[in-house]
């Protein structure tokens, strides 16, 4: 009896070292994994935008400007745009809740409007590769690099607003404290896309997503602007977090200004003759 629980004690400390030695090897390879921009990867992540900055001039190459017919069906096509970073006027910031069942879960967007009446947008996201979906389990764990994708509002507000169709979707102007933050924060933007496209970093679910990016942003041209908060993790709580920073504008309460701030059912009805980005904003 002592020989067999002493083979069983041997026998079970073998295993137990072993099992050390596989999560070990699993843990080291999981650190070893590093971000690359070299993937073959989906038709609208496939190429990257990057800012040629000179004083208040800049070009930005590569914007996406795809006409979404679905999420499957679309015209292809990317553009370069040169704005001025003094001439940027306001800033907007969209919500999209995927499925308004599960209100935690959203995706935030920031969009630029220029003086001139011209808009553009930026969602920070997973740069998926082809036969790739996103989970955010997997996003913990060094499966997906991120990407700032560029767009016109008529592409990557549309694609959401008239092609997915169980999502809803806020628009927001968004409240900006100081002459000229505007343009930094554009700047600043323009500044960690080009940086990407140097070096890769890899999109993490708790700590490198659109909305802890849209903060580091925000907090770095306005210290202290938006606090450590679960709705940074969550954005689909973010409402009242924007309501009680002054960091949007506000129309009634919050759940009126909620309802109102819905433009899914004005982007289905856009006639494709208007520009987008004013139909969406009629009455707001």
């Amino acid at each position: 009896m002592e020989r067999a629980e002493g083979v069983l004690i041997v026998s079970l400390s073998t295993l137990a070292i072993v099992s050390l030695i596989i999560l070990f090897w699993i843990i080291m390879r999981h650190i070893s994994l590093r971000p690359s921009n070299e993937r073959s990867w989906v038709n609208d992540n496939k190429k990257m935008a990057t800012a040629e900055i000179e004083g208040n001039k800049v070009t930005i190459r590569n914007i996406r400007d795809f006409e979404w017919r679905s999420t499957r069906d679309y015209d292809e096509r990317w553009i370069d745009m040169d704005i001025s970073l003094d001439k940027v006027s306001k800033i907007w910031f969209v919500l999209e809740y995927f499925d308004p069942s599960r209100r935690q879960m959203a995706h935030t967007i920031l969009s630029f409007e220029m003086e001139d009446g011209r808009r553009l947008a930026c969602s920070i996201e997973v740069r998926r590769e082809e036969g790739e979906r996103y989970h955010p389990i997997k996003g913990m764990f060094r499966q997906y690099e991120l990407i700032y994708v560029w767009a016109t509002e008529r592409d990557v507000i549309g694609v959401r607003t008239r092609c997915r169709k169980k999502s809803v979707t806020h628009l927001f102007e968004a409240v900006v404290l100081g002459p000229g933050n505007e343009g930094r924060m554009l700047e600043s933007y323009l500044r960690r896309t080009n940086k990407l496209s140097m070096e890769p970093e890899w999109y993490n679910t708790i700590t490198n997503t659109c909305t802890s990016n849209i903060v580091k942003h925000v907090n770095e041209v306005y210290p202290g602007r938006v606090p450590k908060a679960l709705s940074i993790l969550l954005p689909g709580l973010s409402p009242r977090l924007l309501q009680r920073r002054n960091l949007v504008k506000m129309s009634g309460s919050i759940e009126e200004t909620l309802q109102r701030s819905i433009i899914d059912e004005k982007a289905e009805n856009w006639d494709k003759m208007s520009d987008f980005g004013d139909w969406i904003r009629s009455d707001l």
